[in-house]
């Protein structure tokens, strides 16, 4: 056998010598980079402010994101503001301040910022489009514009896409999209996804996904995540919410 140069074999001792006395700390490791998100959901009865992070790194084209923090509003809900336009802005404020302690200042103008108004502002829409809703969401735009954030608008959702939203937050939680294998990889769950029932206080909605395409109804929003389509169906069951059933229940215990 024909042996090794001794000038090798000094390089290779003296490489790993090297590398043994080489701290971790001192080889710099790029962690992903962490983004942030702003939603505040404007409901009938209250406002709150959410932050969201998440990092570059993506599941199958789809971030994987988690709730940090919130702020509730304090106050009434937007809806109820019409009569006084100005003060919505001024209801916001210590929240979107809050936020601005919370996410770092270099990513301020890279933070989207979300409004998304529920029930009332609907109702506000049907009755009275131009003096109530419009009038609201522009003051909320003019209020939120002036803060260093990403303002990405202010819309009513209307219902079938609420319901959707209901649905992949519950599907994300019970971790029904993906999971975390052995090594701590995102994987398929391999779970099938769950309905869900959200109870209002005047009527309920049953959100459900449709397996295939060609039987997804009207109703349905098609949503893309995680490499998947979904199909999700809302049905509206009207006047079968909390405050029916509070009324049934008082007329039973009369009886």
């Amino acid at each position: 056998r024909e042996l090794l140069p001794p000038w090798l074999v000094i390089v290779a001792g003296l490489t790993g010598i090297v590398l043994l006395c080489i701290s971790t700390k001192d080889v710099p490791i790029t962690p992903p980079r962490t983004k942030y998100g702003i939603v505040l959901d404007a409901g009938p009865s209250h406002t709150i402010l959410l932050i969201y992070q998440w990092t570059t790194t993506k599941a199958n084209k789809t971030g994987v994101i988690r709730e940090c923090s919130s702020c509730p509003v304090q106050g009434l809900g937007v809806s109820n503001y019409s009569d006084s336009l100005q003060k919505v802005g001024k209801s916001l404020e210590p929240c979107l301040n809050w936020a601005q302690k919370m996410i770092p200042a270099e990513q301020h103008s890279q933070t989207p910022l979300y409004v998304g108004a529920t029930a009332s502002m609907r109702q506000q829409n049907l009755t009275h489009p131009t003096t109530l809703s419009d009038g609201l969401l522009a003051a909320l735009t003019v209020a939120l514009k002036s803060f260093p954030f990403d303002f990405q608008g202010a819309q009513i959702l209307s219902s079938p896409y609420k319901e959707a939203f209901n649905w992949v937050a519950v599907n994300y939680v019970l971790e029904n999209f993906f999971k975390y294998d052995w090594r701590g990889q995102l994987v398929p769950s391999g779970k099938g996804m769950a309905g869900v029932l959200s109870v209002g206080g005047t009527s309920t909605w049953l959100s459900s996904n449709v397996e295939e395409e060609n039987q997804a109804p009207k109703e349905g929003v098609r949503l893309q995540l995680y490499g998947q389509t979904h199909n999700v169906y809302t049905r509206h069951c009207p006047c079968h919410g909390t405050d029916q059933l509070r009324s049934r229940l008082l007329s039973v215990l009369i009886q």
